[in-house]
Order: C-alpha cells, then structure tokens, then sequence
C-alpha cells in the first residue's frame, strides 16, 4: 500500500513539473528611450539577463529619459556593453528625466 501511495506522488509531482510552462526569459513590455534631438525609440519585449546596446546610441550621442514599462527591473548603463562605473537600477513602471544618459541596458 505504501509503495502504490509512494509511486504515486512521484508520478503526480513529475506530471506536475512537465506540465509548468517553462519561461520565455525575455521582460514583458516596452524599454522606451530618447535619442538625439529627443527622438522616442524603444525596445518591445527585450531579452532578460543579457546585455543590450541601445540602438539610436552612440559615444557622441547617448540615449536619455528612459521608461521602464516592462515587468523586470532593468538596470541602465552610460557605457556600452553594460559596463562602467555609471549604472542606475530602475523598477518596473520607474520613468527617469532627461539628465539621465545612457547606452546599454540589462533586465532581471
């Protein structure tokens, strides 16, 4: 009886495991930025844990006032390649200023 009961649960937890959909590891909404003269560009669905140079963006010209619309934390770098000593975590729903400078993003 112990053993049917036993074989069982595992049956029941391995049907439940294979059930659950596995994540699309990508944040959920829109990164919105500025470029140049304050020209609104963004990114739609972005890939998660992976460095993203901003399009639009370049040594001369970073982007500015971002809007994290998306469903992860995104933190934003000045340099490219997320790297730097320049960084500012921002929370989904946080919309930054103007004096914010940035070229590559990266999300939780």
């Amino acid at each position: 009886m112990r053993l049917r009961n036993t074989v069982l649960a595992v049956a029941s937890a391995a049907a439940l495991v294979l059930a659950t959909p596995v994540s699309a590891n990508a944040a959920t909404g829109d990164f919105l930025y500025k470029v140049g003269p304050g020209v609104p560009t963004g990114l739609a669905d972005p890939q998660s844990r992976e460095c993203i140079n901003l399009p639009g963006t370049t040594e001369e010209d970073p982007g500015f006032a971002p809007a994290n619309l998306t469903d992860s934390t995104a933190t934003v770098f000045l340099d490219f390649d997320c790297s730097g000593d320049v960084f500012y975590a921002m929370k989904p729903g946080k919309r930054l200023g103007d004096r914010l400078k940035l070229r590559s993003v990266v999300f939780s």
